[in-house]
């Protein structure tokens, strides 16, 4: 495992707080601390049932947690009625009362959340060519990712919760969902906390990664921290072997007397230099590889 620490600034009064969240036997999240900075794009990133969605509702102040607490700017969430209106959670489950056509979805979002902007909520709905008049039970999967995208941006909400929101978007309307994203918080900067399994796409977004793992966090850094904490070395195994030396060695693959492994080593400019006399090839781990390689054990 890459280790990584927080930076040793104050704790940000967003974010969870020492939160432990147990289902009978189940300990989803264990003491775990989430300090959100201001202004920020964060990414919530792990495998299945590591605890992303369960930290999220937290935060969200859709459930209590056993041990710890949520905070937004210093309020508990759970028990501020001002700081839930600040919070836009939009889920991967989201459902809509069964009469309620797209129209009226927004018209609700609108009264809820007192920063929502009309005009960024026209604009999605033309991009995404959602029918005003459909009802939402009657949306396909794509059709309902896009309407809760809508929700989410327009609210611009202080704190805005995302968990898998292109599930079942086409590639064209994910790259809608991240250029209306990025050009709408340049404008009107808030915090933002984002869960995908589509880390690659994200990943030019991300400004600060969590890593859950097993309801763990074991990563809490900025995304190029994190991406130069470790490096993919290609070629003929023995040199591959003695550059890497005793790194920690995050995978492996080995065809015939090539080998290509990922090491929890920094590409500095020595490393690049005996690489270079070695005949190794020296390239950046995706940030998706990276973390797939950090929860493997999982």
């Amino acid at each position: 495992m890459i280790a990584t620490e927080p930076t040793s600034s104050p704790p940000a009064p967003t974010g969870l707080h020492g939160v432990t969240m147990r289902f009978g036997r189940l300990r989803a999240l264990d003491d775990v601390d989430l300090a959100l900075r201001p202004g920020t794009i964060h990414g919530l990133l792990g495998r299945n049932g590591s605890g992303k969605t369960t930290a999220m509702r937290i935060l969200a102040g859709h459930q209590i947690p056993t041990a710890g607490r949520a905070t937004l700017d210093g309020s508990r969430i759970f028990e501020d009625d001002t700081a839930v209106a600040a919070i836009s959670f939009i889920r991967d489950d989201q459902r809509y009362p069964d009469d309620f056509t797209v129209h009226h979805v927004l018209r609700c979002a609108a009264a809820l959340h007192p920063a929502w902007n009309e005009q960024l909520a026209q604009q999605l709905c033309q991009d995404f060519a959602l029918p005003l008049r459909r009802k939402t039970k009657k949306l396909s999967r794509g059709m309902r990712s896009a309407l809760a995208i809508t929700v989410g941006l327009a609210s611009r909400a202080p704190l805005t919760l995302l968990d898998e929101p292109t599930l079942g978007l086409d590639a064209p309307s994910r790259q809608i969902f991240h250029d209306r994203l990025i050009e709408d918080y340049a404008l009107h900067p808030r915090t933002i906390l984002l869960s995908t399994h589509l880390i690659d796409e994200v990943s030019p977004l991300l400004e600060h990664v969590f890593i859950l793992d097993r309801g763990r966090v074991i990563a809490d850094t900025t995304a190029d921290e994190l991406r130069s904490r470790a490096v993919r070395a290609t070629g003929e195994t023995q040199q591959v072997r003695e550059l890497i030396g005793d790194a920690s060695v995050l995978g492996t693959e080995t065809l015939g007397s090539q080998s290509r492994i990922v090491a929890a080593i920094a590409a500095d400019e020595h490393l690049r230099a005996e690489a270079l006399r070695r005949g190794v090839a020296l390239d950046p781990v995706p940030l998706q590889q990276l973390i797939t390689h950090l929860t493997q054990g999982t």
